[in-house]
């Protein structure tokens, strides 16, 4: 996943539901360089659409610049995701293309003969009367719900006396760019200490987001892979599961930033230090009391 290619193609407005959904997948398999080769099947499959209409929007991505492809002989093709080269101009003519096509058919309106047809043969039945369907009214194409609104330019001035709104979106953006790069962080420190990918699902998520919002957006993604060199027995035996450093992530972030790691025999052999120690305390204070004693 390319954090780069995704939070590029996130603002872009003018695409319908179906052509964002299929950019985002896109985006979401991509390196980088926004190169990628998932399966027709596969993109269906994560956009929860059939596969017709994965091709239909990546034709219309690929007519406004956001798309290429690289067809390969029994094999997928290879898909590059460019957003630098949406071109705004030929996603709106196509649109409204579109809509004149669908809304100004012929026979539509108050056009002669609308919604009918001309008359039959002299011998053919009811000849000479109006053909079948005429005079039904025609009603007009609804428009096309489905694209994107382009938002105006500049926010609407506050009442007087009112602070301006914080920027939710763009705060909600900064969140996701960081949750997509601590679980990036992450996953290749597993895959380069365990040789698998970690599993990846709403619960994973959750605790991805909970961990940037405790730790911040700078320092989550360093101590998500520093996690992975932990050697604790319990962390160990847990495969690292996140749930084990969400639990305790702020101490694991002091052990980062202190580049110690706190193991139960280190514990242990703190604590037994600060035993002797106390011991001997106990022990200088006694001898200072009997001094004392012996003194008077």
């Amino acid at each position: 996943m390319s954090t780069i290619i995704m939070s590029q193609c996130w603002p872009l407005q003018s695409l319908s539901v179906t052509q964002k959904a299929v950019l985002i997948s896109l985006a979401d398999q991509a390196n980088d360089d926004g190169v990628c080769w998932p399966a027709i099947g596969t993109i269906a499959k994560r956009c929860c659409m059939s596969e017709r209409a994965v091709r239909t929007a990546m034709d219309h991505l690929e007519a406004v610049g956001l798309l290429s492809r690289e067809r390969r002989f029994n094999s997928s093709s290879v898909y590059s995701v460019t957003p630098s080269k949406f071109d705004v101009s030929a996603a709106g003519t196509k649109a409204k293309r579109k809509a004149k096509k669908s809304g100004a058919a012929p026979g539509a309106g108050g056009a002669a003969d609308a919604g009918g047809a001309p008359d039959a043969p002299g011998d053919a039945p009811g000849a000479g009367g109006e053909a079948g369907g005429a005079g039904l009214e025609v009603r007009p194409v609804p428009p096309n719900r489905h694209i994107t609104l382009i938002e105006p330019s500049e926010e609407p001035s506050s009442p007087a006396g009112l602070p301006a709104a914080p920027p939710v979106v763009d705060a909600e953006t900064e969140l996701q760019a960081a949750c997509r790069a601590t679980w990036t962080a992450y996953a290749i420190a597993y895959r380069t200490r365990h040789g698998a990918t970690p599993v990846r699902n709403a619960k994973v998520n959750a605790n991805v987001k909970q961990i940037v919002q405790r730790l911040g957006y700078a320092e989550a993604p360093l101590v998500a892979a520093w996690f992975l060199r932990v050697n604790e027995r319990l962390v160990v035996q847990g495969m690292h599961d996140l749930g084990l450093l969400l639990a305790r992530c702020e101490a694991y972030r002091t052990q980062w930033a202190t580049n110690r790691q706190v193991t139960e025999t280190s514990a242990r052999h703190a604590d037994q230090t600060q035993s002797n120690v106390t011991a001997a305390d106990e022990a200088k204070a006694l001898l200072r009391n009997r001094r004392t004693a012996n003194a008077g």
